[in-house]
């Protein structure tokens, strides 16, 4: 008997904790948290145990399937890649490259080798139809903090290590262990910060697993976060609470922002929250008062109407209590790699734009290089020049991810092809006339690449494959790189190794000019992923230069450090105003589309309150649909609950345990779904949650312990119409419903 220890990061969610893997005979024997791990310290909650399932899980797909006659059967890579080439290109010669759409999901995020090469394939169909998840999640924080920052993913996080007052409002981190903010173990965290006399406020419709932790929690009405964050900033200029701190010289826009949110008082908003105006106003003077608070808010205020705003107002209202870049306050991540906060010329950018194309439908503006994932369904359905008739996926189902899911499982019947990159036979991917599997987690190397731009501590780890792949099997980066080829004409049969290297020494005389011959010879044996890698960290903050800077980081030295879990970096510091990157070279507090959008708030502040609308819910073992495949995951009490409030359950004659049917009216007429209830009084009154990806009862999946308890699609209620016009993300919560009991 052969024993081995690995040392690997978890690529399951966002909290990235590191893991120790004992595998055995080729076998993995046990998971458990890695305590030399500089940056999780041996947390780990069950996601990561759950890494063993999914490599052993039988319904993972582990060789090409290719339609034929309706039915998918099991093909050779080469079969595969052949059949794409014979239907793909002549497609796009007839009708244009806008007949490709490509849309990629959230997994993609925790493999560097899909982050760093989905790019090239999307670039080599030259598409502007290009789509992803973020568009159901997080884009209205990316959009605000470009807007501010001069860069989308330079985002303000709280200091949780030194802050002795953290507002959360519509976030759940305990569930989560941060969301746009890498925070593993954040209930230890938390519960340190109250030790040394902090205090936690949370601000949510649910009383989540995050409130029933903190100190104080208030309800507040589904979409009416912006009313409260515009109130909280007024109130500190009404009371003459604003103050900058230490980045006052870097600030514009203060006096502006004031006159923008003059009519958003305590009390005008008071109905709209319902919270009471006195409650708002002591909020405001305890983050004014309190020499170290931070606010963080997160997927609660983003998949709204008013998502940018509301993501926005948070960054002002850390900024206008002099909270911002301040210890204890939030603060910047100083990536090892891949952040272009930390490199280049400093303090100064281009800033980011928006709109530089627009839906051919909808009219909806691009955002960071990508149309709002709710518009693909119309883009597909409705003809004319640009028809969408092709559509590539890498690892997403937004057939049960995104708003109206059976109108778009219909549209992708329609297509003349699709092809998918993905480790399941899934809702979505059981359309595609081409599946490519994905690698197994454990099969392949792993560096994060946006997480560390988003984490509570700096730090570079890196994680080697614990278990060999199979032989046949080429790496995500080589599948990307052949579709792309094929998309441009060069053939199935093209050599992905020799077009890396190519590309590799074409994008080293873009950005060393004259020094790329010594950042060629300097990685020679690398490829792919790794070498892209190496190069990052070391022209990164902490990097040697190439040999400039002895004792810099280097791949090899990060490697070398995997099994004492990594390198710490050290905590977070103040970075304005180097990590600045907008034209002006100041935090933009006022960006004029920004003030503008204010006034669809400032026309909807005393709008009628539905009687009941639905929001969604997280749970620390659901994080991707497919997760509701895997036994660890899976098992103990059923999870796709209709959370009910006892009042309501009475008004409606709902009882625990039986179902209901939940209706919504949408632009596409009266949709419907039947959930089983669960009466809850962490719930407020009016408001009812259903958690998202569930759905699984739809024929032509291979997803068999999913099926077993399929539970209901929340996103089948929901309109694909509605979205926030400045980011384009969809409306998942706050929607208004009805609810009866079924026999």
């Amino acid at each position: 008997m052969t024993e081995t220890i690995h040392h690997r990061i978890c690529p399951l969610c966002e909290a990235c904790c590191g893991l120790e893997i004992k595998v055995r005979d080729g076998q993995v024997a046990s998971i458990r948290g890695h305590n030399a791990d500089v940056f999780s310290a041996g947390y780990i909650c069950p996601k990561g145990v759950a890494l063993k399932d999914l490599h052993e899980d039988p319904d993972r797909l582990r060789t090409p399937l290719i339609k034929r006659d309706g039915v998918h059967v099991p093909a050779t890579w080469t079969e595969a890649f052949a059949e794409i080439e014979r239907r793909l290109p002549p497609l796009m010669a007839v009708h244009g490259r806008d007949a490709t759409a490509i849309v990629v999901g959230n997994p993609a995020a925790h493999k560097i080798g899909l982050l760093t090469y989905f790019p090239k394939l999307a670039r080599a169909l030259g598409t502007k139809n290009v789509f992803s998840a973020s568009t159901l999640d997080q884009m209205p924080k990316q959009l605000a903090s470009g807007l501010m920052f001069g860069h989308w993913l330079s985002v303000a996080l709280p200091d949780i290590a030194r802050t002795d007052l953290l507002l959360v409002i519509g976030a759940n981190p305990l569930a989560s262990n941060g969301s746009m903010w890498t925070v593993p173990d954040f209930k230890g965290k938390a519960k340190a910060l109250q030790a040394r006399g902090g205090r936690l406020v949370v601000i949510d419709p649910r009383r989540t697993e995050t409130a029933a932790l903190a100190d104080a929690h208030h309800f507040i009405r589904p979409g009416a976060d912006v009313f409260l964050l515009a109130a909280l900033v007024n109130t500190l200029f009404d009371e003459k609470l604003v103050r900058l701190g230490a980045v006052a010289e870097w600030v514009n826009g203060v006096d502006e922002v004031g006159l923008a949110l003059a009519p958003f008082t305590p009390e005008a908003v008071t109905e709209r929250c319902a919270i009471p105006a006195q409650t708002i106003r002591q909020l405001a003077r305890e983050l004014a008062s309190t020499p170290r608070a931070a606010v963080y808010a997160r997927i609660g205020t983003c998949t709204q109407t008013y998502g940018t705003l509301a993501s926005w107002l948070v960054d002002v209202l850390n900024t206008l209590t002099g909270h911002l870049d301040a210890p204890g306050g939030v603060l910047f991540a100083k990536s090892a790699a891949f952040s272009a906060n930390a490199t280049g010329k400093s303090g100064v950018g281009k800033g980011v734009v928006t709109g530089r194309h627009f839906a051919r439908v909808s009219g909806a503006p691009e955002v960071m290089g990508e149309l709002p994932i709710t518009c693909l369904v119309e883009e597909i359905e409705t003809p004319g020049n640009g028809k969408v008739r092709a559509l590539i996926t890498v690892g997403t189902n937004p057939v049960l991810s995104s708003p109206n899911g059976p109108r778009l499982a219909q549209a992708l019947d329609s297509l003349d092809f699709m092809v998918s990159m993905d480790i399941y036979l899934n809702e979505t991917t059981r359309h595609a006339d081409v599946i490519l599997p994905g690698v197994s987690p454990l099969e392949e190397l792993h560096y994060d690449v946006a997480f560390p731009q988003l984490s509570w501590r700096n730090h570079a780890r890196y994680s080697p494959p614990v278990l060999p792949g199979a032989a046949d099997q080429p790496h995500e980066w080589q599948t990307l790189l052949k579709l792309a080829a094929i998309a441009q004409g060069q053939g199935a049969d093209v050599d992905a190794n020799a077009l890396d290297d190519a590309q590799f020494s074409e994008d080293a005389k873009r950005q060393f000019g004259d020094g790329a011959q010594k950042v060629i010879e300097a990685t020679q044996g690398l490829r792919g992923p790794q070498r892209g890698l190496d190069v990052a960290l070391r022209a990164g903050p902490y990097g040697d230069g190439f040999g400039t800077n002895p004792g810099g980081l280097t791949l090899a030295r990060v490697m070398d450090s995997n099994a004492f879990g990594g390198i710490d970096l050290g905590e977070l510091k103040p970075r304005l105003p180097e990590m600045l990157r907008t034209p002006s070279g100041r935090v933009e507090l006022a960006p004029p589309s920004l003030l503008l959008d204010l006034q669809r708030a400032v026309a909807d502040l005393n709008a009628p309150v539905p009687a009941l609308v639905i929001i969604g819910r997280r749970d620390v073992r659901s994080n991707n649909s497919w997760m509701h495949n895997l036994p660890v995951l899976a098992k103990g009490p059923m999870r796709c609950t209709a959370l009910v409030h006892p009042l309501d359950a009475q008004r409606l004659k709902l009882m625990d345990g039986a179902m209901a049917h939940i209706a919504t009216e949408t632009s596409s007429g009266p949709r419907s779904i039947e959930a089983q209830v669960q009466i809850s009084d962490e719930m407020m009154p009016g408001v009812v949650s259903l958690p998202h990806g569930w759905g699984h009862n739809l024929a032509g999946t291979q997803l068999n312990l999913a099926a077993q308890r399929p539970g209901a699609n929340l996103n089948a209620l929901l309109d694909d119409q509605l979205r926030d016009p400045m980011s384009g993300n969809a409306v998942l919560g706050g929607v208004e419903i009805t609810m009866r009991a079924l026999a």
